[in-house]
């Protein structure tokens, strides 16, 4: 995004919506972009974005979709947030192999997790409501024939062959199943044209194929004018996947990662990427943005952004609870908070991300525990450690070389956290 200027006033005096998506850089790709900005600058619109249910839940890599529905809600459009049942059946074509077909109640089961975890990104009431839709609704009523004779026969096989991911194919080989995606995807754009009169959908720079495809096919069934834009493949400066951390992805299930280790991925985000992530992810003003971006600049080791944008997107995601959680525990393991106020389950969590080590039977000494979690690498360097004065048990300094721990030091019946100097702590549970 070249163009950091505010966004100009729109109709009713209101910030231009698509001034304000292009100032934040989520415009990537688009139909006719006069056409656009009469679309989404104009009066209450209905729109789509898709989720193929390929796991058990979202990840921070939807964000972009999930946020971006949001706010054209918030401007006064109407989402339609598709999960699909049916195209999460078959799978988009990746450029490395073919997908695994995963069996069809799995995937059901997978669609409801995803819609759940939608809810609480959009409203369900109001003039411009939310709904909830499964492309397995109107797909499986169709036969064989029927989709071959109503859809398949408006796309040409030149225009589907030059779609890239199938270009990369070729060669190594890609199945009628998945060079047909294309096509359900499409007509999903047509269904919802002509069962909530639709006029747009959105999704991410790799799907621009699809989506013109879609485009295309509801001219050629002779409805319309419909609408599309792509938002940005987000990247990291760093070369690494954006959404990935040491443990993998970063999903939006708290039991597949906690609202912790959520809000430390967005707390440990690079300087070069937070003010790209800002604009993308948050809710703030542009004002409030660019302050905000100024003073990350002038003090980068304080990582305002950084935290200002974990704590709105973790509460965002998992509440203002388990957000004020995460923070208590990021300044408690530094020894600028109690640990006592800290739930078991944010703890844990906490320390699973650090390092826990399970310790059965016997309690060893402090110098065997810090040797044990990997703080020191010797028994030797922990007395040395303990004896400078920079060795912490539950934040309390240990000064005597053989101190041992007991029972009653565990917090919450089971943990301990070990912390040397200011920044490195890890954690130690009892094995039961």
């Amino acid at each position: 995004m070249t163009d950091s200027s505010l966004p100009a006033a729109g109709p009713a005096g209101r910030a231009s919506l698509i001034d304000d998506l292009r100032w934040r850089g989520l415009i990537h790709d688009s139909t006719d972009q006069d056409e656009l900005r009469t679309l989404l600058d104009g009066p209450p619109a209905t729109f789509y974005v898709g989720f193929d249910p390929t796991a058990p839940s979202l990840h921070v890599g939807h964000l972009m979709q999930v946020t971006t529905a949001r706010r054209l809600q918030l401007a006064g459009h109407r989402p339609l947030l598709l999960v699909g049942g049916a195209t999460g059946q078959i799978g988009d074509p990746k450029e490395s192999a073919e997908r695994t077909l995963n069996p069809p109640e799995v995937v059901a089961g997978w669609v409801q997790r995803i819609r759940d975890q939608l809810s609480p990104f959009v409203s369900y009431t109001g003039d411009n409501a939310a709904h909830l839709v499964n492309n397995l609704d109107w797909t499986a009523q169709m036969s064989v024939v029927e989709f071959l004779r109503d859809v398949g026969k408006h796309f040409p096989i030149n225009r589907m062959l030059a779609r890239e991911v199938v270009r990369a194919r070729l060669e190594s080989g890609i199945s009628f199943t998945e060079f047909s995606y294309q096509l359900l995807q499409a007509n999903d754009f047509f269904e919802l044209h002509r069962r909530h009169g639709c006029q747009l959908q959105f999704g991410g720079s790799d799907q621009w194929g699809n989506i013109t495809a879609g485009v295309d096919y509801v001219r050629r069934r002779g409805a319309g004018p419909v609408h599309a834009f792509t938002t940005p493949l987000v990247t990291k400066s760093d070369g690494t996947k954006f959404g990935k951390s040491e443990g993998g992805a970063v999903w939006l299930d708290p039991a597949m990662t906690s609202p912790y280790a959520f809000y430390q991925f967005w707390v440990n985000a690079d300087d070069r990427d937070v003010n790209n992530y800002l604009r993308y992810f948050s809710f703030r003003p542009a004002e409030e943005i660019e302050e905000l971006e100024k003073a990350t600049a002038e003090r980068p080791a304080a990582r305002l952004a950084q935290r200002a944008l974990a704590e709105e997107l973790t509460t965002l995601v998992h509440g203002a609870p388990e957000t004020a959680q995460a923070v208590a525990a990021s300044q408690a393991l530094f020894g600028r908070g109690s640990l006592d106020e800290l739930s078991p389950e944010t703890l844990r969590a906490a320390l699973s991300e650090a390092g826990l080590v399970q310790v059965a039977g016997e309690w060893p000494d402090v110098a065997g525990l810090l040797r044990d979690s990997g703080l020191v690498s010797s028994l030797k360097e922990a007395r040395r450690v303990i004896a400078e004065g920079g060795a912490y048990v539950n934040n309390e300094r240990i000064t005597e070389q053989d101190a041992t721990v007991t029972e009653s030091d565990l917090l919450h019946g089971r943990f301990l956290v070990l912390r040397r100097g200011k920044r490195s702590f890890a954690g130690v549970e009892l094995a039961k």
